[in-house]
Order: structure tokens, then sequence, then C-alpha cells
């Protein structure tokens, strides 16, 4: 314990209390494949800017290559006493190679080490989630183009306002995660520019080639300003921010599904696979997973505040405080793989009830709109007086006790002398929603077409 490798200036090791709050290789081991990535590219560099020699070189590299197969088949021992992932590859290079491994940390700090692993794992986190996204568009996609033509009620307010299509609803969704992977190809686009070779804060002396170093590990560029590459965050808070907003729409999703697999809609079934029963009631049937889903979009905000709590008071540049980004990210990370699988499958489960879809669409008055519009286009009436003409017939229904389509042609005139029993065309749900064909409305037609647009451009095909 008197023997750190940052010890020289210590006589004496930490406290056991210092040691634990200190420590981070429980969770930044994770890095690991990151930061022998990264050491292999500043060794590559120091060799060919001539400032270790060739045969170091080769040393530090063939130790490497032991340390990357004993990360990757689990037989790599990460101790606490080293403190970080850094320290402990350091030092098992060190064990296998001796003395050539210290010329390793020539022209690096672990600050400028961190930083770029971290936006390594990051970039490879966005590219999974990526992927992820795509997979429950397509699961998407395909309910829709098999529900086109299922007809179910749109709602405001959650109250039925006009007839949809369940496809027309599900695109919906695909629309929104399309916008969450874009805002992560964002984010992977600011982020990959290389803090290596920045140093601990003022770059260094020695005659580095940062654009190279940058190069051997796929970033765009190195981070013009060694203060700000040792102590930027915003990468980390980008992908927190995409990651929020991602598992809102999750959210979104997920409590419209437990509202649709209640009795009292019962518009969706789902299988055993995504659903449990009650330890008392045998006729439960719980959309647990929704309902996870749901709550874990909490896990991923408290992340987000936590990261932004972290930084918003550090002055330039690199402090300890910087050492909590981590767990909120890759908690942040572990959740949203977890919850878009889930997702997915969910979708793929599910069963549309689509006469029960159907009977609710065409309650509630929700072909008021097409009652008002039909006056309109053919009495030649101002939409605001088709308005008030439909509302009293609405008025008029609502005291018979019967639906729109149900009310006598005579009632309807009672009204408005001019309508004529072609109006009846008009006030079916079905009738509604294929009157919808506006670009981006929710007519059948529209959805199959709207089904192929969103392959070719969320999935990269057409089927």
């Amino acid at each position: 314990m008197t023997s750190k490798m940052w010890g020289g200036r210590f006589a004496a090791g930490p406290s056991a209390i210092m040691e634990e709050i200190n420590t981070s290789v429980g969770f930044d081991q994770r890095l690991a494949k990151q930061d022998v990535r990264g050491s292999r590219a500043h060794c590559s560099m120091l060799v060919a800017q001539g400032i270790i020699s060739k045969a170091d070189g080769e040393a530090i590299q063939g130790g490497l290559t032991r340390i990357e197969k004993d990360i990757a088949s689990g037989a790599f021992v990460f101790k606490r006493s080293l403190e970080d992932v850094h320290m402990n590859i350091e030092s098992r290079l060190s064990d296998l190679i001796g003395e050539p491994a210290g010329r390793l940390h020539t022209a690096r700090s672990r600050n400028d080490q961190v930083a770029t692993d971290f936006r390594m794992w990051v970039r490879a986190a966005i590219d999974t989630v990526d992927d992820e996204i795509k997979k429950l568009q397509g699961a998407l996609i395909d309910k829709a183009e098999a529900e086109a033509g299922t007809i179910m009620p749109g709602f405001t307010h959650l109250q039925a306002a006009q007839p949809v299509t369940f496809g027309h609803h599900l695109l919906a969704y695909v629309e929104m995660f399309g916008r969450d992977r874009g805002r992560f190809a964002d984010a992977r686009k600011r982020l990959n520019e290389c803090p290596l070779g920045a140093g601990a804060i003022a770059g260094t002396s020695f005659p580095l080639d940062r654009h190279m170093s940058a190069a051997s590990l796929d970033f765009d560029r190195p981070m013009a300003n060694s203060m700000d590459a040792v102590s930027d965050r915003d990468f980390a808070i980008e992908f927190l921010a995409a990651a929020s907003i991602l598992s809102t729409h999750m959210s979104r999703f997920a409590e419209e599904m437990v509202i649709w697999a209640s009795a009292q809609f019962g518009f969706i079934k789902f299988s055993d696979a995504f659903s449990t029963g009650s330890s008392m009631m045998p006729q439960k049937r719980n959309p647990d997973a929704a309902e996870l889903v749901r709550a874990k979009a909490g896990r991923v905000f408290g992340s987000l505040f936590t990261l932004l709590t972290v930084m918003k008071g550090l002055p330039l540049t690199y402090s300890k405080d910087m050492q909590e980004d981590k767990e909120a990210v890759f908690a942040a990370f572990d959740t949203l793989e977890l919850c878009l699988a889930a997702m997915t499958g969910m979708v793929v489960d599910l069963k549309p009830q689509a006469a029960r879809m159907k009977a609710s669409a065409g309650a509630g008055f929700t072909t008021a709109t097409d009652l008002a519009d039909w006056v309109t286009r053919k009495l030649n009436v101002p939409f605001r007086e088709s308005h008030h003409v439909t509302g009293r017939i609405v008025k008029l229904a609502e005291s018979k006790g019967c639906d729109l389509s149900e009310l006598g042609l005579a009632d309807m005139q009672t009204v408005e002398p001019r309508i004529t029993a072609d109006v009846f065309n008009v006030l079916t749900a079905e009738a509604s929603a294929a009157s919808r064909d506006s670009f981006g409305g929710t007519a059948p037609a529209n959805v199959r077409a709207q089904v192929q647009s969103a392959r070719e451009r969320f999935l990269g095909n057409a089927k």
C-alpha cells in the first residue's frame, strides 16, 4: 500500500475509507478494451515519432496482446489496491515486460487517457443503441403494415377524438424513434474528437503526432484545446440527454400498452411471455414488462441529472468529481439496452383485438368532425358554422342515446334542413379513417405507403 504507482511523494498508504471512496476499478474496468486499444495507438505513435525505441514498442505491444487476451477470456484479475482500470493494466504490463512498460505513459496522463477511453466506450454504446432502436422500428413497421386497415379510436386528452388506424398509430412511434436515432447520431459526430496527447492539462513538450493517434482510433480529429480535452464531459451528457428522450418515448408507448391491455379497453393482448399473474387474483394478466419499461425511464433521467449536477460547478480542468461520470452512463446504457429489447419483444408479441378496437372507434361521436366537414363541403357553409350545427346534432343524438350514424335523417334535418342521406356515407369509423388521405393522414392507403417509406428511411430497404 505504500508503493502506489503515483506515490513518490506519499510515504504512507491511504486509509481504508479513502481507498473505498477513491477506488473506481469496480466499475471502470468496463473501459478495459478501450484502454488497451488507446495504449496500442499511443505506443505506435511514440515509436513513429522516435520518442521510444522500436524494441520497447514491440515489447509493449506484445504485453498488451497478452493482456487483451486475458481480458477477453475473463482471466485478467482487477485489483482494488491499484485504484482504476488504467493502473491495473499498466501494473500487469510491468509484470509481463518489466522496464519498457514504464515508457508507455510518456507524454500521457490519466486525464487524457480516461477521456479517450470513455469517448470510445460511449461511441460504441451509441452504435449499439442505434442498432437496438432500428430493430424496434422494424418490429413496429411490420406490425403497422399488418394492421394498416385496423380501425381504432384516436385520442386527445385520453378522450375519443377521431377514428384512426392502428397502423398509423404505430408509425407515429417509428417517427419518434427515428428522431431518437438522429439525436444519438448527432452526439456521436460531436464526440468523435480525440483527447489523447493532451496530457494532464497543458499538452506536452514531446513531439507528438496527435493526428496519427486520432486516426488510428477512428476519431475524426484530435481535440483542439488540451484543457477542453481533459475536462469535457459534454459527450456523456449528450448521450444521457438523448437516452432520456428515448426513455420518454418508450415510457409513453409502454403506458399506452398498459391502458390498451386493460379489461376496460381490451385493445390488445399479451402472451405469457410479457405478462404475469397475480398471487391472489387468478383472473389477472398483468402487463409487467410494459410497466417496468415505463418505470425504468426514471433511472435514465436520474443518470442525466447526476452528471449535470457533477459538472455544473467544476472549474477547468479535471477534478476527481468527474470519476462519478461513468457509473451514470453505464447504468443508463444497461437500462436502455434492456428496455429496447423488451419493447421490441412486446411489439412482436402483442395481438390487436380488432373487433374491440373498431367498436370503440365508433363510440363517443368520433365522426362528428366528418359531419362538420360534410356540411362545409356539401352545403358551402363556413366551418365555424358547420361546427355549431354539428354540435347541436351531437347533442340531439346524445339525448336520444344513439350514435351519429344511428340518428335519423329527419332528426338531423330539424337542425339543418339541407342535410341529405348522403351524409351517412361519412359517419362510419371506416369511412372517416379512409377519408383522411392528406399527406401524413391515417387512411389505410396512406399507411401502406408510409410503411414502405419508413422501411427505406429507417431500415435502408424496401420490402
